[in-house]
């Protein structure tokens, strides 16, 4: 049965009707494929409406229930007092941390003390983890100076981790508001130009804009809340573009600023803005749509092109080791 199979691979005529019967079978698929497949635009933005209008529903749900939702924590009592009682403010205390927890959405003195917390605590841990492992565990005959060099290189990575923490958290978080970010603007510009005061601008786009990003709802909810209540209101846009760290954001703070400041209109500068933010995400999706090509190599050459070789070569070597044990 093998020796018929590998004869039929070999019979040119064989492969030349097996190749022309599946060209014929893919072009009558393609060409008949459009006749059976209805009209389903329609229902397909049926659909997508009604999803959107549910999520929507459901995330006017979730924030305006009953039980009140605090953006700022308060610290666990055993953090806390590790925290007083070894002075941490003082020793491992970072300002840029500060600034970092605001953008990563950690806001308050709360997270702060955690960080400061686990400045202390992780790095300990590591380096107990990794002593334990190494002089208890491993059979290595290392010396003794390698095993120490690997426990202080554990150590400084332990005090790296709570900053490589805030930067996973800061990178996820603003992901979600710059994808969200040029839906938002569009619908700031529609509330201005319809005689909506800035104000509440910020607060209707703050709740249409909770079903793409929570992020970006949450900081158009900060915004509101300081226009109201801050004497300068240029200080609420900069702790908007503060908080958030883009810069299509600080582009749409400036341009708020200036319309405050000397009472330019804002429709056209949001219209070019948002404009702007939209070719930004497109080229974005186009750059890492070129990156591709030169990533996809690398497992073409691991794991595509020996599996190649295999299926073209492996008849003939068959045929050959077949040949030779016949011989």
């Amino acid at each position: 049965m093998l020796e018929l199979i590998i004869s039929k691979f070999h019979d040119a005529r064989f492969m030349t009707m097996m190749l022309a019967a599946i060209a014929v079978g893919a072009t009558v698929y393609t060409l008949a494929i459009p006749l059976f497949s209805g009209d389903s635009l329609s229902k397909r933005m049926k659909a997508v409406a009604s999803e959107r209008e549910r999520i929507r529903q459901r995330e006017r749900e979730r924030l305006q229930r009953s039980e009140k939702v605090s953006l700022r924590q308060s610290p666990k009592q055993l953090v806390q007092r590790v925290v007083e009682d070894f002075n941490l403010s003082k020793w491992v205390a970072q300002e840029a941390a500060r600034d970092k927890l605001m953008m990563a959405g950690f806001r308050g003195q709360a997270p702060y003390i955690t960080f400061l917390f686990f400045r202390l605590v992780t790095p300990i841990s590591f380096l107990i983890l990794t002593s334990i492992y190494i002089f208890f565990i491993l059979d290595s005959d290392k010396s003794t100076i390698t095993k120490l060099g690997i426990c202080l290189v554990a150590t400084f990575l332990g005090m790296q981790a709570p900053m490589i923490f805030l930067s996973n958290q800061i990178s996820k978080r603003q992901l979600s508001i710059k994808r969200a970010f040029p839906d938002a603007l569009d619908l700031l510009l529609i509330c201005v130009e319809s005689g909506m005061s800035i104000e509440a601008a910020f607060r209707r786009v703050s709740g249409e804009i909770g079903a793409q990003s929570i992020p970006l709802a949450e900081e158009f909810t900060l915004t509101t809340a300081e226009l109201s209540y801050l004497q300068e209101r240029k200080v609420a846009y900069e702790n908007l573009a503060k908080r958030t760290g883009l810069e299509n954001i600080k582009s749409v703070c400036l341009a708020l600023q200036q319309s405050e400041r000397y009472g330019t209109p804002l429709g056209q500068t949001l219209r070019v803005l948002a404009q702007e933010s939209r070719d930004s995400r497109m080229n974005e999706a186009e750059k890492k749509a070129a990156a591709l090509p030169p990533k996809l190599t690398v497992p073409m050459i691991v794991f595509f092109l020996p599996v190649l070789f295999v299926v073209i070569l492996g008849p003939t070597g068959i045929k050959v080791a077949a040949m030779q044990a016949g011989g």
